[in-house]
Protein backbone atom coordinates (compact mmCIF):
# COMPACT_ATOMS: atom_id res chain seq x y z
CA UNK A 1 0.00 0.00 0.00
CA UNK A 2 1.47 3.44 -1.17
CA UNK A 3 0.86 4.99 1.88
CA UNK A 4 1.70 8.86 0.57
CA UNK A 5 -0.41 7.94 -2.44
CA UNK A 6 -3.14 7.62 0.02
CA UNK A 7 -2.41 10.20 1.91
CA UNK A 8 -2.46 12.80 -1.03
CA UNK A 9 -6.02 11.67 -1.82
CA UNK A 10 -7.41 12.81 0.67
CA UNK A 11 -8.11 10.72 4.36
CA UNK A 12 -11.45 10.91 6.53
CA UNK A 13 -10.80 13.77 9.25
CA UNK A 14 -13.02 11.63 11.57
CA UNK A 15 -13.12 7.52 11.65
CA UNK A 16 -16.05 5.65 13.50
CA UNK A 17 -14.86 1.80 14.63
CA UNK A 18 -16.85 -0.81 16.15
CA UNK A 19 -14.61 -3.32 17.27
CA UNK A 20 -16.81 -5.95 17.20
CA UNK A 21 -15.42 -9.97 17.24
CA UNK A 22 -13.33 -10.31 19.91
CA UNK A 23 -15.30 -12.82 21.52
CA UNK A 24 -15.89 -15.24 18.79
CA UNK A 25 -11.93 -15.01 18.01
CA UNK A 26 -11.38 -16.16 21.24
CA UNK A 27 -14.13 -19.10 20.56
CA UNK A 28 -12.75 -20.08 17.58
CA UNK A 29 -9.36 -20.71 19.78
CA UNK A 30 -11.15 -22.68 22.40
CA UNK A 31 -9.97 -19.61 24.74
CA UNK A 32 -12.16 -17.15 27.47
CA UNK A 33 -13.66 -14.50 25.92
CA UNK A 34 -11.36 -12.05 27.64
CA UNK A 35 -8.42 -13.22 26.01
CA UNK A 36 -10.17 -12.56 22.91
CA UNK A 37 -10.32 -8.52 24.71
CA UNK A 38 -6.88 -8.49 25.75
CA UNK A 39 -6.14 -9.26 21.86
CA UNK A 40 -8.55 -6.65 20.93
CA UNK A 41 -6.51 -4.14 22.59
CA UNK A 42 -3.50 -5.25 20.68
CA UNK A 43 -5.20 -3.93 17.32
CA UNK A 44 -6.68 -1.04 18.36
CA UNK A 45 -2.84 0.65 19.36
CA UNK A 46 -2.05 -0.96 15.37
CA UNK A 47 -5.29 0.80 13.97
CA UNK A 48 -4.72 4.24 15.76
CA UNK A 49 -1.14 4.03 15.43
CA UNK A 50 -1.38 3.69 11.58
CA UNK A 51 -4.66 6.47 11.80
CA UNK A 52 -1.93 8.51 13.23
CA UNK A 53 0.49 7.79 10.13
CA UNK A 54 -2.05 9.01 7.67
CA UNK A 55 -2.23 12.49 9.93
CA UNK A 56 -6.07 11.78 10.56
CA UNK A 57 -7.47 13.86 13.15
CA UNK A 58 -10.48 11.73 14.48
CA UNK A 59 -10.75 8.44 15.34
CA UNK A 60 -13.40 6.96 17.83
CA UNK A 61 -13.81 3.52 19.13
CA UNK A 62 -16.76 2.14 20.44
CA UNK A 63 -14.90 0.54 23.71
CA UNK A 64 -17.84 -0.32 25.85
CA UNK A 65 -21.59 0.29 25.26
CA UNK A 66 -24.22 1.06 27.71
CA UNK A 67 -25.42 -1.99 27.13
CA UNK A 68 -22.46 -3.98 27.79
CA UNK A 69 -23.40 -3.83 31.88
CA UNK A 70 -25.72 -6.67 30.51
CA UNK A 71 -23.03 -9.10 29.86
CA UNK A 72 -21.42 -11.42 32.97
CA UNK A 73 -19.99 -9.87 36.07
CA UNK A 74 -16.69 -11.49 35.78
CA UNK A 75 -16.09 -10.11 31.66
CA UNK A 76 -17.24 -6.68 32.74
CA UNK A 77 -14.72 -6.60 35.52
CA UNK A 78 -12.30 -7.33 33.27
CA UNK A 79 -13.00 -5.11 31.11
CA UNK A 80 -12.76 -2.35 33.16
CA UNK A 81 -9.29 -3.30 34.58
CA UNK A 82 -8.06 -3.41 30.77
CA UNK A 83 -9.09 -0.23 30.17
CA UNK A 84 -7.98 1.50 33.71
CA UNK A 85 -4.64 -0.92 32.53
CA UNK A 86 -4.17 0.38 29.14
CA UNK A 87 -4.56 4.06 30.56
CA UNK A 88 -2.19 4.43 32.56
CA UNK A 89 0.57 2.17 30.61
CA UNK A 90 0.39 3.62 27.25
CA UNK A 91 1.86 7.40 28.05
CA UNK A 92 4.52 6.17 25.68
CA UNK A 93 2.84 5.02 23.13
CA UNK A 94 0.61 8.10 22.99
CA UNK A 95 3.98 10.39 23.13
CA UNK A 96 5.47 8.82 20.71
CA UNK A 97 2.64 8.79 18.07
CA UNK A 98 0.94 12.53 19.38
CA UNK A 99 -2.13 10.94 20.04
CA UNK A 100 -4.57 13.01 22.43
CA UNK A 101 -7.06 11.07 24.28
CA UNK A 102 -10.67 12.10 24.55
CA UNK A 103 -13.86 10.62 25.79
CA UNK A 104 -17.70 10.12 25.03
CA UNK A 105 -20.12 8.59 27.56
CA UNK A 106 -21.37 9.05 30.54
CA UNK A 107 -18.03 9.30 32.86
CA UNK A 108 -20.25 9.96 35.96
CA UNK A 109 -21.65 6.08 35.35
CA UNK A 110 -18.16 4.54 35.60
CA UNK A 111 -16.30 3.54 38.64
CA UNK A 112 -14.46 5.94 40.16
CA UNK A 113 -10.52 4.53 39.50
CA UNK A 114 -11.70 4.01 35.46
CA UNK A 115 -12.80 7.76 35.42
CA UNK A 116 -10.08 8.75 37.12
CA UNK A 117 -7.87 6.79 34.88
CA UNK A 118 -9.58 8.56 31.48
CA UNK A 119 -8.98 12.42 33.22
CA UNK A 120 -5.66 11.83 34.05
CA UNK A 121 -5.28 10.44 30.24
CA UNK A 122 -7.15 13.18 28.90
CA UNK A 123 -5.07 15.62 30.76
CA UNK A 124 -1.69 13.93 30.38
CA UNK A 125 -2.49 14.08 26.77
CA UNK A 126 -3.99 17.13 25.86
CA UNK A 127 -0.98 19.15 24.60
CA UNK A 128 -0.65 16.40 22.16
CA UNK A 129 -1.08 17.65 18.13
CA UNK A 130 -1.68 14.46 16.38
CA UNK A 131 -4.54 11.73 15.75
CA UNK A 132 -7.23 12.44 18.65
CA UNK A 133 -8.42 9.15 20.10
CA UNK A 134 -11.85 9.31 21.37
CA UNK A 135 -13.02 6.13 23.85
CA UNK A 136 -16.52 5.86 23.90
CA UNK A 137 -16.99 3.99 27.06
CA UNK A 138 -20.22 3.47 29.04
CA UNK A 139 -21.82 5.40 25.67
CA UNK A 140 -24.57 5.12 23.97
CA UNK A 141 -25.99 7.56 21.44
CA UNK A 142 -29.27 7.87 22.44
CA UNK A 143 -27.89 8.57 26.09
CA UNK A 144 -25.96 10.87 24.91
CA UNK A 145 -28.84 12.77 23.20
CA UNK A 146 -31.04 12.75 26.29
CA UNK A 147 -28.18 14.05 28.41
CA UNK A 148 -27.50 16.61 25.95
CA UNK A 149 -31.23 17.78 25.63
CA UNK A 150 -31.02 17.95 29.46
CA UNK A 151 -28.30 20.20 29.35
CA UNK A 152 -30.13 22.36 27.11
CA UNK A 153 -33.61 22.60 29.33
CA UNK A 154 -31.38 23.48 32.22
CA UNK A 155 -30.30 26.82 30.48
CA UNK A 156 -34.05 28.76 30.99
CA UNK A 157 -32.55 31.59 28.81
CA UNK A 158 -32.97 29.46 25.70
CA UNK A 159 -35.67 30.02 23.48
CA UNK A 160 -36.93 27.37 20.41
CA UNK A 161 -35.42 30.00 17.87
CA UNK A 162 -32.10 29.44 18.88
CA UNK A 163 -31.96 25.48 18.64
CA UNK A 164 -30.33 24.67 15.32
CA UNK A 165 -28.02 21.34 14.86
CA UNK A 166 -25.19 23.55 15.76
CA UNK A 167 -26.44 24.19 19.22
CA UNK A 168 -27.81 20.63 19.77
CA UNK A 169 -24.28 19.46 18.92
CA UNK A 170 -22.66 21.71 21.14
CA UNK A 171 -24.42 20.12 23.70
CA UNK A 172 -23.13 16.89 23.27
CA UNK A 173 -20.07 15.02 24.77
CA UNK A 174 -17.39 16.74 23.05
CA UNK A 175 -18.71 19.91 21.83
CA UNK A 176 -17.07 20.74 18.03
CA UNK A 177 -15.96 16.77 17.90
CA UNK A 178 -16.77 16.74 13.73
CA UNK A 179 -19.12 14.14 11.92
CA UNK A 180 -17.94 10.93 10.94
CA UNK A 181 -16.74 10.55 7.59
CA UNK A 182 -16.12 6.35 7.91
CA UNK A 183 -17.72 3.89 9.74
CA UNK A 184 -16.26 0.94 10.14
CA UNK A 185 -17.84 -2.37 11.79
CA UNK A 186 -15.82 -5.74 12.02
CA UNK A 187 -17.13 -8.83 12.68
CA UNK A 188 -19.69 -9.62 9.73
CA UNK A 189 -23.09 -7.29 12.20
CA UNK A 190 -24.17 -4.42 10.09
CA UNK A 191 -25.69 -2.10 12.53
CA UNK A 192 -24.82 0.61 13.93
CA UNK A 193 -25.39 -0.64 17.62
CA UNK A 194 -26.55 2.92 19.19
CA UNK A 195 -23.00 4.22 18.33
CA UNK A 196 -23.12 7.69 17.29
CA UNK A 197 -26.42 8.03 15.31
CA UNK A 198 -26.44 12.09 15.35
CA UNK A 199 -22.04 12.17 14.14
CA UNK A 200 -22.87 9.35 11.63
CA UNK A 201 -26.02 11.45 9.51
CA UNK A 202 -23.54 11.53 6.07
CA UNK A 203 -21.31 8.67 6.81
CA UNK A 204 -19.85 5.92 4.84
CA UNK A 205 -19.65 2.92 5.67
CA UNK A 206 -18.15 -0.45 5.70
CA UNK A 207 -18.48 -3.58 7.12
CA UNK A 208 -16.20 -6.43 7.11
CA UNK A 209 -16.22 -10.24 8.32
CA UNK A 210 -12.82 -10.24 9.99
CA UNK A 211 -13.22 -10.30 13.76
CA UNK A 212 -11.40 -7.46 15.11
CA UNK A 213 -8.19 -9.44 16.40
CA UNK A 214 -7.29 -9.37 12.80
CA UNK A 215 -7.94 -6.92 11.69
CA UNK A 216 -4.48 -4.82 10.30
CA UNK A 217 -3.32 -2.11 8.95
CA UNK A 218 -3.58 -2.98 5.24
CA UNK A 219 -7.21 -4.12 5.64
CA UNK A 220 -7.68 -0.23 7.34
CA UNK A 221 -5.71 1.63 4.79
CA UNK A 222 -7.97 -0.52 1.69
CA UNK A 223 -10.53 0.51 3.73
CA UNK A 224 -9.49 4.14 3.51
CA UNK A 225 -8.76 3.73 -0.29
CA UNK A 226 -12.57 2.67 -0.45
CA UNK A 227 -13.83 5.56 0.96
CA UNK A 228 -11.60 7.84 -1.16
CA UNK A 229 -13.72 6.40 -3.94
CA UNK A 230 -17.32 7.24 -2.77
CA UNK A 231 -18.88 10.06 -4.37
CA UNK A 232 -20.24 11.61 -1.61
CA UNK A 233 -23.08 13.99 -1.77
CA UNK A 234 -24.56 15.09 0.83
CA UNK A 235 -28.27 14.79 -0.51
CA UNK A 236 -27.25 16.71 -3.49
CA UNK A 237 -27.38 15.28 -7.01
CA UNK A 238 -24.90 14.12 -9.41
CA UNK A 239 -23.02 17.55 -10.74
CA UNK A 240 -23.28 19.52 -7.68
CA UNK A 241 -20.49 20.66 -5.52
CA UNK A 242 -20.23 18.12 -2.36
CA UNK A 243 -19.71 19.54 1.05
CA UNK A 244 -16.27 18.59 2.92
Amino acid sequence: MDIEKLKSNGVPRHIGIIMDGNGRWAKNRGLPRTAGHKEGLSSAKRIVAAAASLGIEYVTLYTFSTENWKRAQEEVGYLMGLIKGHLRAEFEFYKKNGIRIDHIGDIEGLPEDVRNEILKAKDDTKDFTGTTCVLAINYGSRDEIVRGIRKIAKNADISSEDIDEAFVSRALDIPGLPDVDLMIRTGGEKRLSNFMLWQCAYAEFIFTDTLWPEYGEEEFFSHIGQFQGRNRRFGGVPGQEARS
